[in-house]
């Protein structure tokens, strides 16, 4: 079955009545990088890590930008095995995007819901979030609660986690 287009995704979104605006950019594929353009992009800017555990359970983190993530400390936190990240291979396989492009509106693609999704709390006390809409080259702000709907719409439940109360 063919991935979500971007113009797929932005469908999905007006069926689902979530307001967003997509900012075009040059392609960015490090947080450092897309410091340079998110400029004056209001709302919190996030980033997305695609993992998958010894068990081949596959995970999608969903933090803050400047949120600091140990996998060693994760997977007792989550409920996983030892995390790594995911290939490349694997990454387009189940979410159509490749990397550089890791997004939670990715999950549009995982419609076997292979992946479990996690979200930083304090992430979601951000108005407007930020990610990219399948492609590193354009940013799309929504809010909060309409990121959490869109994610629940792919048939996942996220796990919001609390990364200030990690042991």
């Amino acid at each position: 079955m063919p991935h979500a287009s971007e113009s797929d995704l932005f469908a999905r979104m007006q069926h689902l009545g979530i307001e967003n605006t997509t900012h075009r950019h040059p392609p960015v594929f490090t947080v450092e990088e897309s410091r340079l353009v998110h400029g004056q992009m209001p709302g919190g800017h996030c980033k997305s890590l695609f993992l998958k555990d010894k068990k081949d359970q596959l995970w999608l983190l969903v933090v803050l930008e400047d949120r600091r993530v140990d996998l060693k400390v994760l997977p007792k936190n989550i409920g996983s095995a030892r995390l790594s990240f995911g290939n490349p291979d694997l990454l387009v396989e189940v979410l159509g995007v490749v990397p550089g492009s890791v997004t939670p509106f990715a999950l549009i693609n995982d419609t076997t819901q292979r992946v479990r999704v996690v979200l930083d709390k304090e992430m979601l006390e951000h108005d407007l979030l930020n990610y990219h809409p399948l492609t590193n080259a354009a940013t799309t702000a929504i809010g909060a609660a309409d990121l959490v709907r869109f994610i629940r719409s792919c048939g996942h439940d996220p796990l919001i986690l609390d990364f200030a109360d990690l042991i």
